[in-house]
């Protein structure tokens, strides 16, 4: 009995099991606890998804409809989250939607709050039967504004397929949704940029510091080409007119009628009066190169060459509908988008860049209004086409395919418009739209690239698809942040 008691006493085989009995229960409420928080975690993220969601969907409904009560936008937020949120480990959900309406330089707001509970597998052991969970979104809108110009196709092609119908539709949508994100005068601004070959700029402006005349290198400008000539002859043109050649008796009209009948050929002195600049239609060709790429500032009375003004000209292929500067009259606006009328050829160029022009808020023809402190602006350009580049100031080329040379000048131009160095540090987005309704072009290389990104760029291939075009943007550019 002591030699087995002495053996007893030395025994230590089952320290191991009788240190891990003691330690088992600890051990099993830290795992539980771990699993318990890891569902409540899942459970927690779950809520923050639905709500971010949420409160992005009612601040879209409120931002459009600033008059729904409080009911209806707790209403609403119910039913959004409710269709949200999935996880199957909470209960005793409980959603709150606190709707701000926002003043002068401060974001109206949608501050949503959940919360709820995860009962406990494990940790109720150790008298933890549940885990509270929480969240909050706020999502701020009203302190972004928006600048939009819509640089739409007039060419005659236009006419075809019913695009020109559709366009208009599309663009008064356009301008009515933006409208509805407007909740002070100055939150939207949009400038209607018609075009064809040239742009119509409003014949009204013929005594504008910004229009050049005359000078033009290649004699193509208005008072060269618009005028009467003196001598008793009529010619078109005061190149025409100034090197025309007449016999000294007038019932002679050509030399060798003149000559045969005993008459004497000479040069005719003849002078040209350019007519009045009030009878002009408000036709703008492009700039002198490089200005077409550039937004450089007119300087009035500038007579280098290159000039920094733009060219008058009369030409048949100017939009009957003029240029309509940075507004938020939007029955003006859209007014404009109904005067529209197919005429002329493709020049993608110009439009692009009186769309620009009209973004400037520091100079230029149609400067856009200041922009106030305590705002983020933001700076859009939507070119809408439905064929490739076929003429500009210099260039003439083939309907059926690309042409390099206006495009050349093009890309110049919209790496221009895109680069914040050329904005004063703002970055403008261009979006673009290529109409392509029973034709054979091929996709157009120019307005793939001009397009601020390949979501940013569209074909369409059906007029109704139009309207669905425009959305797509609508839903870029008017897109809500996350605040917290």
């Amino acid at each position: 009995m002591r030699s087995a008691a002495k053996r007893f006493a030395r025994a230590d085989q089952g320290n191991i099991a009788m240190i891990f009995a003691i330690t088992l229960v600890p051990l099993l409420a830290i795992v539980g606890a771990a699993v318990d928080y890891t569902r409540a975690s899942a459970a927690r993220s779950a809520m923050q998804a639905a709500l971010d969601t949420a409160s992005l969907m009612i601040s879209r409904d409120a931002a459009a409809n600033p008059s729904l009560s409080a009911d209806a936008i707790q209403n609403l937020a119910k039913q959004y989250f409710d269709a949200l949120y999935h996880n199957s480990d909470a209960n005793s959900i409980a959603v709150k939607a606190v709707y701000s309406a926002g003043s002068s330089g401060t974001p109206a707001s949608i501050t949503m709050e959940g919360s709820g509970i995860v009962p406990t597998d494990f940790m109720k052991l150790v008298g933890l039967p549940q885990l509270d969970i929480g969240a909050d979104s706020k999502t701020a809108w009203g302190n972004t504004r928006m600048r939009v110009a819509l640089v739409l196709d007039n060419t005659g092609s236009m006419a075809e397929n019913g695009k020109m119908p559709a366009l208009q539709t599309a663009a008064k949508d356009l301008i009515d949704s933006l409208a509805g994100f407007s909740k002070q005068n100055g939150d939207v601004y949009i400038s209607i940029v018609p075009f064809s070959t040239d742009v119509n700029v409003g014949s009204s402006n013929y005594n504008a510091s910004w229009i050049k005349w005359s000078g033009s290198p290649s004699g193509d400008s208005w008072d060269e080409n618009n005028g009467a000539c003196s001598g008793g002859l009529s010619y078109k043109t005061k190149s025409t007119c100034t090197s025309a050649q007449a016999c000294s008796d007038s019932r002679y009209t050509t030399k060798n009628k003149c000559t045969n009948n005993g008459g004497t050929w000479k040069l005719a002195n003849y002078t040209w009066a350019p007519k009045n600049h009030s009878t002009w239609n408000g036709c703008i060709m492009d700039r002198d190169q490089d200005n077409d790429t550039k937004n450089t500032a007119p300087v009035a009375g500038d007579t280098s060459i290159p000039s920094t003004l733009h060219y008058a000209e009369q030409s048949s292929n100017c939009p009957p509908a003029a240029v309509t500067p940075m507004s938020y009259n939007w029955s003006t606006l859209k007014d404009q988008i109904g005067a529209m009328s197919p005429n002329g050829s493709t020049n993608q160029a110009i439009g692009l860049a009186w769309g620009w022009q009209t973004l400037n808020t520091a100079s230029g023809p149609f400067q856009a209004p200041a922009k106030e402190s305590g705002y983020d602006y933001k700076d859009y350009i939507v070119l809408l086409s439905d064929g490739l580049n076929t003429r500009d100031r210099w260039y003439s080329c083939p309907n059926s395919g690309p042409c390099p040379t206006i495009d050349a000048r093009q890309d110049l131009l919209c790496n221009n418009v895109k680069d914040p160095k050329q904005n004063g540090g703002n970055q403008i987005t261009v979006f673009t739209i290529q109409v392509n309704i029973n034709s054979t072009d091929p996709e157009s290389q120019i307005l793939k690239s001009c397009a601020s990104g390949t979501n940013n760029f569209q074909m369409i291939t059906q007029t109704n698809q139009t309207a669905s075009a425009f959305q797509n943007i609508l839903t870029q550019i008017t897109k809500l942040r996350i605040a917290r």
